[in-house]
């Protein structure tokens, strides 16, 4: 999204595509030429690992992507594959590299909603995952994935969608944090796919680890994480008290929401805008903050419950 002051996020990065950025000893990245106002500059591809290497996230599918890969680990064997969500900017190429390489493919699972989608929906936000996906190996928090010289601890965090999962390697205090957390703005959580009430949880999950450098699905690494996700806490909980304001008023759909909350937006993010709102409003709801007739849904109007 574009209103958030309140966060020092970094849109400095001026990584070209298909160039092998050596960004930490270890860990090699390469960007995938598929911008957009949803992924930047594009997708992050990680490579961990020297000889025998594992990639992260092999991105859209996209040949010239999975091409520029494959050369940057000209003359080593890739043993893992790691998938850390199933969106169609993160997974879909896996499927070319594992056939050109014959590695092993990890990660939670196949995709799903993060809830069971409601008879009064009419929408799908999920046009963009990757249904078609189905790993090797299923890894479960707290699992290790251990190749030659690293180890990366599984570290599930919902939210973004049900199945996302982070990847820590810890002896090094380097988390691989794919989407759920961005240096250059928020991440989208729109429901079904989406869960801000586990999206939350995540991220105050996050914010007591030890790891103090990301490196994320899109943009550039973060460093002193822990403070940054504190800054992002805040700023989901500003924007949970701006949709309460507004309610104060009186009962409003969110449409009315997003006009009177997201000032400036870029007209292309209105819709996910929309299902950000719809997030914070199933999370009030639940905790019985916030009223609807039905089910929370994108076309409900909403009012205070008191």
């Amino acid at each position: 999204m574009s209103d958030n002051d309140d966060v020092p996020f970094n849109r400095d990065y001026p990584l070209q595509p298909g160039v092998v950025d050596h960004v930490r000893p270890g860990v090699r990245r390469i960007l995938c030429n598929n911008p957009s106002p949803f992924t930047f500059t594009g997708t992050n591809s990680y490579i961990v690992g020297e000889g025998r290497v594992a990639i992260i996230d092999p991105g859209p599918l996209n040949a010239a992507h999975a091409q520029a890969l494959l050369d940057a680990v000209k003359g080593e064997t890739v043993t893992h594959i790691i998938v850390t969500h199933t969106h169609n900017d993160h997974s879909p190429n896996t499927a070319a590299i594992k056939a050109a390489t014959g590695a092993t493919v990890y990660a939670e699972g196949p995709h799903r909603a993060s809830r069971p989608r409601f008879e009064s929906e009419q929408h799908s936000p999920e046009s963009g995952a990757d249904r078609d996906f189905m790993p090797d190996v299923r890894v479960a928090d707290g699992e290790v994935i251990e190749g030659d010289g690293w180890a990366l601890r599984a570290v599930a965090t919902p939210g973004h969608t049900a199945n996302h999962m982070a990847f820590s390697w810890v002896e090094r205090k380097y988390l691989f944090v794919a989407d759920h957390v961005m240096g250059w703005s928020t991440s989208i959580v729109a429901p079904p796919d989406g869960s801000m009430i586990d999206y939350m949880a995540s991220l105050h999950r996050l914010a007591a680890r030890p790891e103090d450098l990301y490196f994320s699905g899109h943009g550039p690494e973060i460093p002193d994480a822990p403070k940054f996700v504190r800054f992002l806490i805040r700023h989901r909980q500003a924007r949970e008290q701006s949709i309460l304001h507004r309610l104060a008023k009186g009962e409003a759909d969110i449409p009315t929401l997003v006009r009177a909350i997201y000032i400036g937006i870029d007209p292309r993010l209105t819709g996910a805008a929309g299902y950000s709102v719809l997030a914070h409003l199933e999370d009030l709801v639940a905790r019985g903050v916030v009223a609807t007739s039905g089910d929370p849904v994108i076309s409900g109007s909403y009012r205070l419950a008191n």
